[in-house]
């Protein structure tokens, strides 16, 4: 198999793996064995299929398992893509595993917002980056009174703002892949999906359900 070929399939792994939704499984194995009581997390909560919302509609348990999941196949697609392709293998298979979990063509590209997955793969692509984007996550939400959003691209934009400074100064990324122009890309490509995946996302549903029938079609809009 040639280079491009190694490119190709491990971008391409890397997205189907990423497109399996942990939460979807997660719901169907919480209704298990007859199925009754299964709820859509996307019709459920806040409607995101995601690790926080399994956890607020499933149960703690299933919620610490989904995001597990989701953690884990960011940094299995990164570190399967870098060694399928090298480094840029790498940098494009944890692209593509948060574009398979943000946009599923299973599911009617009805994914979740990425974080989780995010950061398994960057946990691979950037670790060096690792603390200070734990750090600066945790005190935008608390500056932002829990404001997700705000958490979402406050990160996303240091996160890549890192990424160019540690390709231009030639830095140590720990165990990562070397910092080379392709570390700037994955940033600003994730960072850019999951920052329009916050921006994009609908009205909770319970918000929605709480207004009269006049407005619920403009707040879900």
């Amino acid at each position: 198999m040639n280079r491009l070929a190694r490119f190709a399939t491990a971008t391409l792994g890397a997205y189907l793996l990423g497109s399996v939704q942990s939460a979807d499984i997660a719901a169907r194995l919480a209704a298990w064995p007859d199925g009754s009581g299964h709820k859509d997390l996307r019709a459920h909560g806040t409607g995101n299929p995601g690790g926080l919302n399994a956890a607020k509609v499933l149960g703690p348990r299933w919620g610490l398992g989904v995001m597990a999941a989701d953690i884990a196949k960011g940094a299995v697609a990164s570190a399967l893509g870098r060694r399928l392709a090298g480094d840029r293998g790498g940098y494009a298979a944890g692209t593509a595993a948060v574009v398979g979990h943000c946009l599923p063509v299973w599911s009617g590209f009805r994914g979740g917002k990425g974080i989780a997955t995010s950061a398994g793969s960057a946990a691979v692509c950037f670790p060096a980056y690792m603390p200070v984007d734990i750090a600066v996550a945790g005190a935008t939400l608390r500056l932002s009174r829990g404001s997700a959003n705000r958490a979402a691209y406050v990160s996303s934009s240091i996160f890549l703002i890192a990424s160019v400074l540690w390709w231009r100064g030639g830095r140590r990324n720990l165990w990562g892949p070397s910092p080379t122009w392709g570390l700037p890309v994955y940033a600003a490509l994730t960072g850019g999906l999951i920052s329009w995946r916050f921006y994009a996302a609908p009205a909770p549903v319970a918000v929605v359900e709480s207004l009269d029938p006049a407005t619920r079609t403009e707040a879900a809009a």
